[in-house]
């Protein structure tokens, strides 16, 4: 219903004013000879406002308290644009030729010239979403002169493609599956991998690729797809081949690497040299066996058996070092050696450097269970026994010695056993002793022995080995008396065949 209207005007067409009374409100509007109109104010229960240019509020339409804008045109300040709330944060903006998708102040935005086409760089601040999720494809489309590109879903695959043209899943160059698996073409368009300028473009170990297809084609002089194996006659060109049932073997040679057990084997079996050789700067080294010889060998150059260092021969019984210096160790404060790392017992021979000794022991760690240490002046130091087997001990110096010593008593028969060392003493008690030898060196060899005799209260006497002989033909007397003592010693130069025997003291109490 329009109440209260009433309309005013006067110089023709130069000037018409208008008051309008629309439910209690007012505008007035002005109409100048150019047919420009200059409005001051029309509002609509705040629904529709519209005021001058004084105002710069041109064109408003807000239904919604939450939103400050839902549709705003204005001309104030020479400024044209109209804002769009689609909702609290979302609004798009026309302002002086740009787009802006972002706030109520955008930051991000691109040109577009009087003919609506993007003439800048487009900047999202944001997410940018294309497509609602429903069954559709969607695409950006690059719409060239001569060729059109573009990069898009292909909804019905679900796939990313990258193709030719201006429809999703046509002409592919580039496909991303949801598994991430990549397919490059499919058939009708080749992957191009030649430089075109001569020097840039694909490059394997450093190499440019040319476009020869036979340099990346491992199926290169093959039937069908299998083992991947290189040119079957080039031996320059050899690669891997792998190979389910004889492990991996090195194209064209006798070279396989297997997996379970994990084993590099060099050779085929056959008589010939094998070997690894480290090529150097100024020296060559190698790990070869001489075939020839049977022998594993370590030296210097590049063909086995010349400049050995190092061979072991093929049962392992033999080492020889043709340069005998091996270093262990690099001068610094700190304990070198070799473990022999055995079943039940570990051994070692090393550097305590902290005594500055050389140790041949028990267990792996110095210090512990030393058989034998040496200090740098090649003194030696036995930190047990000593076992000769009748060996020869050639002139020796003996310092602060002792002999073993075994001691026994009571009465019956006594074996004076020389494996437990060469002094004995005896003490008689309860009866008459039998005395034995046994164990004496072999023949060419001498051995002697001495025995210390005490006697107890009741006067005891021996009974001596048959193969003694005595000095003066008969065995001496034994002292009586508890606790006199007689001293005797004995010689064997055969094996105890025969006994020289003499008392050395008697009646020493």
């Amino acid at each position: 219903m329009l109440n209260n209207f009433a309309s005013t005007q006067s110089g023709g067409k130069d000037t018409v004013t208008t008051t309008t009374i629309l439910d209690g409100t007012i505008a007035n509007a002005d109409v100048a000879s150019d047919a420009a109109i200059a409005v001051s104010k029309i509002d609509f229960g705040n629904t529709l406002e519209i005021e001058t240019s004084s105002g710069d509020q041109i064109f408003e339409m807000d239904n919604n308290a939450s939103n400050s804008v839902n549709f705003q045109i204005q001309n104030g300040a020479g400024n044209a644009r109209a804002d769009l709330a689609l909702d609290g944060s979302a609004i798009i903006t026309l302002k002086n030729q740009m787009v802006g998708i972002g706030d109520t102040s955008p930051s991000y935005a691109l040109d577009v010239n009087t003919t609506g086409r993007f003439t800048t760089d487009l900047i999202v601040g944001g997410n940018l979403t294309v497509g609602d999720g429903g069954a559709e494809d969607q695409k950006v489309v690059f719409n060239g002169n001569a060729q059109d590109f573009y990069v898009g879903l292909d909804d019905s695959a679900d796939d990313l493609v990258i193709g030719l043209g201006s429809a999703v899943g046509t002409t592919p160059s580039i496909s991303i599956n949801s598994d991430r698996d990549v397919t490059i073409s499919d058939g009708a368009i080749d992957f191009d991998i030649a430089s075109h300028d001569t020097s840039n473009g694909l490059k394997l170990g450093g190499t440019l690729v040319t476009s020869t297809a036979a340099e990346l084609n491992l199926l290169d002089g093959k039937s069908s797809v299998g083992d991947a194996s290189g040119p079957g006659s080039a031996t320059d060109n050899a690669i891997a081949r792998f190979d389910g049932t004889g492990g991996k073997t090195l194209q064209n040679s006798t070279v396989t690497i297997s997996d379970d057990p994990p084993v590099v084997k060099v050779g085929d079996g056959t008589a010939e040299d094998t070997m690894l050789a480290f090529d150097g700067n100024a020296l060559d080294f190698h790990i070869s066996l001489d075939d020839s010889a049977d022998d594993l060998v370590i030296g210097t150059g590049t063909t086995a058996g010349t400049a050995t260092l190092i061979s072991i021969n093929g049962d392992g019984s033999e080492t020889k070092f043709n340069q005998p210096k091996i270093t262990i160790g690099d001068a610094t404060a700190e304990d070198t050696y070799i473990i022999f790392d055995g079943n039940a017992q570990d051994f070692r021979i090393g550097l305590d450097d902290g005594t500055d000794t050389l140790e041949i022991g028990g267990g792996a760690a110095h210090g512990t269970a030393a058989g034998i240490s040496m200090d740098v002046n090649g003194d030696m130091t036995l930190g047990g026994g000593m076992v000769c087997s009748d060996e020869v001990i050639s002139r020796p110096e003996i310092k602060d010695y002792s002999e073993s010593y075994t001691a026994s008593s009571g009465t019956g028969t006594v074996t004076l056993d020389m494996t437990n060392g060469n002094v004995f003493q005896h003490t008689a008690s309860g009866g008459n002793v039998t005395f034995a030898f046994s164990n004496p060196p072999t023949t060419g060899k001498a051995g002697s022995l001495t025995l210390k005799w005490i006697q107890d209260s009741s006067d005891r006497t021996i009974t001596w080995p048959g193969a003694v002989d005595w000095a003066g033909g008969s065995a001496p007397s034994v002292t009586s008396g508890s606790g006199k003592v007689d001293m005797y010693t004995f010689l064997t130069v055969d094996a105890g065949t025969t006994w020289y025997g003499f008392q050395a003291g008697a009646d020493l109490s």
